[in-house]
């Protein structure tokens, strides 16, 4: 008798689904604005910077080196860290760009 009487129950009209689809569709659009966007963003101007670079710039690296750009290859550049002193490191390396004559107003 139990079980005839869950039977005889009406199914429960539902939406069609779609409205249930939406909230993960707004965490998407949401999740698109919020982070995606801003960092493809980013990269595309770090990769102009990067591109930009010409000899005698002045850069920060990754690490924190401060130098200034004496020779430029395709995937490698010299530092000039101090007088008579070179490093080579990547051109991915470089975070900023300086203004000129920035190292010797820290010197």
């Amino acid at each position: 008798m139990i079980i005839s009487s869950a039977f005889a129950q009406a199914a429960p009209s539902g939406d069609p689904g779609y409205i249930g689809l939406l909230p993960i569709v707004l965490m998407f659009v949401l999740l698109y604005f919020l982070m995606i966007r801003p960092q493809m963003k980013r990269a595309k101007e770090t990769k102009a910077m990067i591109e930009a670079l010409q000899k005698g710039d002045e850069v920060i690296t990754a690490g924190g080196v401060v130098g200034r750009i004496t020779r430029i290859g395709e995937a490698y550049l010299s530092l000039e860290i101090a007088p008579n002193t070179e490093i080579s490191v990547q051109k991915a390396a470089v975070q900023v760009l300086l203004p000129k004559g920035t190292i010797k107003s820290i010197q």
